[in-house]
């Protein structure tokens, strides 16, 4: 009989309530930076640069080592929960989410099939999120993030669409996707993936609040059908990933229900704001969707990835990817995860959402979102104070506010803000990213941290015009 002392050992080389303290001093010292902006955002140094050019350690070391080594590593990288951090769609990793990410890692809750209490928890964390955004979700998953919800979500729609098309293909007919044009990339991944080709992705113009007009898309939908083509889904995005705009959400429910189309809403960013006073209008007629998506790890503020579809018929899901099989026999009435999701080995991804929702509770976190809507305004009326910057969008519908640095005297302003982002990633102060707006390089901030003061918000106003003036002087 083999002993333990015989098996090769994986274990630590300090005591677990060694390694435990290390790794908490490491987390309590990072919340502690996250709570204030720091100056910079610091290089690479020569040690760290060293052990990154090592070679495979054949050989353990010291674990408490490694863990100091991984703190440096984390702490020049970077990190989105910072308050100063304004490109992307970044996460926040609230504290209690971090905890959850822990307890679930250690627990290691496979969730492909029935896993006791935790899939009770996921079940109920996908009612709370429903909810929580007023949606009538009959079922929904969580997933590694937007694109993964989207191609589920829109797996269920060829299915319902064109059924058995999981197994014989689409058939002669070509099936088509209505979007705007400045929906979300996975959208076009998902066609892609699910057979039905980029091509037939159908992305639509925007009106002067960049939204989908519902008329375009109707009139796309019956030149298509006229013409053997059969209609797959219609794309609504809940907050554009470029400037936040939410698409008529009620108007397209209107056009899809009349074609009997399936309505998809996107809101992997935006959809958390229909809860809040100030934005909630925005998202009138969600409940009329057929699917709809949201990153909890994006403005419910979780560390990634928490991402959840959610769907008013479960046999959609069942429908579009359920099957049986020997490893996995169905022991239970109740449906396996693996039935509704495209994924088999699944993390407890639902924990640290249930304890959002328990912790701080949903009012503290409907006021968060409502907090960065009103900084992405003042933002807006921070850059309209100045006459050398530019908002190139109007009023913010979310939290995206795009604009440029316009001083007198600059030939060439689109390699102006190019050359200003690098100053500004540079210097470190705040991290922005550059994006295209109707052709124009801009700097586009998006704010989504509940850490995020507005003090930053004037910072960030503020350095943008210092540095752009050093620029545009040539010092």
């Amino acid at each position: 009989m083999t002993t333990a002392s015989q098996l090769p050992s994986l274990r630590l080389d300090a005591t677990r309530e060694e390694a435990l303290e290390r790794a908490t001093a490491i987390v309590a010292e990072a919340w502690r930076s996250f709570d204030r902006a720091r100056p910079d955002q610091p290089g690479i140094g020569e040690r760290l640069q060293a052990l990154l050019r090592a070679e495979l350690p054949e050989q353990g070391s010291s674990a408490l080592g490694a863990l100091q080594d991984a703190a440096q590593m984390l702490d020049v990288s970077l990190a989105q929960p910072r308050p100063r951090f304004f490109a992307f769609v970044g996460s926040s990793g609230l504290e209690i989410g971090v905890l959850g990410d822990l307890l679930a890692s250690c627990f290691d809750v496979n969730l492909a099939v029935w896993a006791g209490a935790a899939s009770e928890v996921e079940d109920q964390a996908i009612r709370w999120v429903s909810e929580f955004i007023e949606f009538p979700a009959a079922a929904g998953a969580f997933t590694s993030g937007g694109t993964i919800s989207n191609v589920t979500a829109l797996a269920a729609a060829r299915e319902r669409g064109q059924p058995g098309s999981r197994r014989t293909g689409m058939g002669p007919a070509h099936g088509a996707l209505y979007c705007s044009a400045e929906a979300h990339y996975s959208v076009v991944r998902a066609a892609e993936l699910l057979g039905l080709g980029s091509d037939w992705v159908r992305g639509l113009p925007q009106d002067d609040r960049r939204r989908l007009v519902p008329e375009d898309v109707a009139r796309a939908i019956d030149g298509d059908r006229a013409a053997g083509i059969a209609p797959v889904a219609v794309v609504a995005t809940a907050g554009t990933t470029l400037t936040g705009a939410v698409d008529p959400i009620e108007s397209l429910a209107d056009v899809c229900a009349a074609r009997d189309v399936w309505l998809h809403v996107d809101g992997a960013y935006g959809l958390a704001a229909a809860t809040t006073p100030s934005a909630g209008h925005r998202f009138r007629g969600v409940e009329r969707a057929d699917s709809v998506t949201l990153d909890a790890h994006k403005w419910l503020f979780l560390p990634k990835a928490c991402g959840v579809v959610l769907v008013r018929r479960r046999e959609d899901l069942h429908g579009a990817l359920a099957h049986e099989e020997d490893y996995i026999p169905h022991e239970r009435p109740e449906h396996h995860m693996v039935d509704i999701t495209l994924e088999y080995s699944r993390p407890f991804r639902a924990l640290k959402l249930w304890l959002a929702f328990r912790a701080p509770g949903a009012a503290a976190i409907r006021a968060a979102i409502e907090r960065n809507l009103a900084q992405a305004r003042l933002l807006y009326e921070e850059v309209g104070r100045h006459d050398d910057l530019e908002a190139l969008c109007g009023e913010p519908e979310l939290s995206v506010v795009p604009f440029r640095h316009v001083p007198d005297g600059v030939g060439d302003v689109d390699e102006h803000n190019a050359q200003l982002v690098r100053a500004l990633q540079e210097d470190g102060g705040v991290w922005i990213a550059p994006a295209r707006v109707d052709g124009k390089v801009c700097l586009r901030p998006c704010v989504v941290n509940y850490r995020t003061t507005d003090e930053d918000i004037r910072a960030l106003v503020d350095l943008t015009r210092e540095l752009g003036d050093r620029i545009a002087r040539g010092d």
